[in-house]
């Protein structure tokens, strides 16, 4: 079980959009990420946490591709929504100064795809001084190997691995 005080961490989804939740992923499909993922953030949303959506933006294109926008049920939970133009979400978005005035010090991951968007964005967090939560049967990857090197080799040094049911805010 993992505690966490709701008035310095926040939930940051990354790239829960249409096109990449409807890819083949594993080992968790996209619509279970999803499920799992509005369950955080409406736990987090009622204990007072602030919940970040991130999503990519291609750079350089006059048009985002069809299902670029976030999930409406991700939008719809989302305290902020950051839109990034690289692999993490922390180079250029602003995310940092956002997360810091909020006060925020502990970061909760969860999303698509665990060894890229959320690897990446960890990595940079972890750099800022972050404390790290990273909650594997909310996040996935494009094969399940990819999945599971981020979340047995790489996430561990960085921070926390737990499953949903065991994050606790309070």
């Amino acid at each position: 079980m993992t505690t966490l005080d709701p008035r310095d961490t926040a939930l940051v989804l990354i790239d829960l959009m249409d096109r990449i939740v409807a890819n083949p992923l594993a080992p968790h499909t996209g619509s279970e990420v999803v499920a799992a993922s509005l369950e955080l953030a409406r736990a987090f949303r009622a204990a007072g946490a602030p919940v970040v959506a991130v999503r990519v933006e291609r750079p350089n294109v006059a048009e985002q591709p069809p299902g670029s926008e976030l999930l409406a049920e991700v939008e719809a939970v989302a305290d902020e929504v950051v839109v990034k133009r690289t692999i993490g979400a922390f180079q250029g978005t602003g995310l940092h100064e956002l997360l810091r005035a909020r006060g925020v010090e502990t970061l909760v991951f969860a999303g698509i795809a665990t060894n890229l968007g959320v690897e990446s964005s960890a990595r940079a967090a972890a750099d800022h001084g972050y404390r790290l939560v990273f909650v594997e049967d909310a996040m996935t990857g494009l094969s399940a190997e990819e999945h599971r090197a981020s979340v047995e080799l790489d996430f561990p040094r960085l921070g926390e691995v737990v499953v949903a049911g065991d994050v606790r805010l309070g």
